[in-house]
């Protein structure tokens, strides 16, 4: 299963991200053939909330949306909440909807999203205390396992990872949006 060769998907976290909701999409975006790049506010490491270790590939202030084909916002209360106060995380992930590509978010993630006063008209899923936010925001808040909406695909917990990680790679596989630039 290599049909995401060449492809190259960032991952938007820092201390505190659920552990699987990174390291599950993670494989999955590599075992088809991407190279995923550890996006974070600071340089080093960053830690997941069960004692996950990653090394910080790009900082957010210095990565661009333009430089990858897809994004992967995982959840985590702490990892949220830090990042959706990161000026440079927020902008870097609004660039992806402005550009029409790829953006995966589960669990506590979507914080980031209402943040980035991106959620106006869209559908999507959360953790289900995040449901007031995001339609504060403007999105329809649903109760699935899985949701794609133009190219923002979205789950609740951990116990959706497997359809949340089958739609992200398709989705990075079918590319940009129609309608919209890359």
């Amino acid at each position: 299963m290599t049909h995401l060769t060449g492809k190259r998907v960032a991952f938007l976290a820092t201390d505190g991200f659920e552990d699987s909701e990174l390291t599950s999409p993670w494989e999955a975006v590599q075992s088809a053939g991407a190279a995923a790049v550890m996006v974070a506010p600071l340089q080093g490491d960053v830690t997941g909330k069960n004692g996950h270790i990653l090394s910080v590939d790009v900082r957010a202030s210095e990565a661009s949306a333009g430089q990858f084909d897809a994004l992967v916002l995982p959840g985590g209360v702490v990892n949220a909440d830090h990042i959706r106060l990161d000026q440079d995380a927020v902008a870097f992930a609004r660039d992806f909807f402005a550009q029409g590509k790829p953006v995966g978010v589960i669990c506590h993630g979507a914080w980031i999203l209402t943040e980035a006063d991106v959620l106006e008209g869209r559908t999507l899923t959360s953790y289900p205390s995040l449901a007031t936010d995001l339609r504060n925001a403007g999105a329809v808040w649903v109760d699935e396992e899985v949701v794609v909406d133009e190219g923002l695909v979205s789950s609740r917990t951990p116990d959706d990872l497997p359809a949340f990680c089958a739609k992200v790679v398709e989705e990075i596989a079918e590319g940009p949006h129609s309608g919209q630039t890359a």
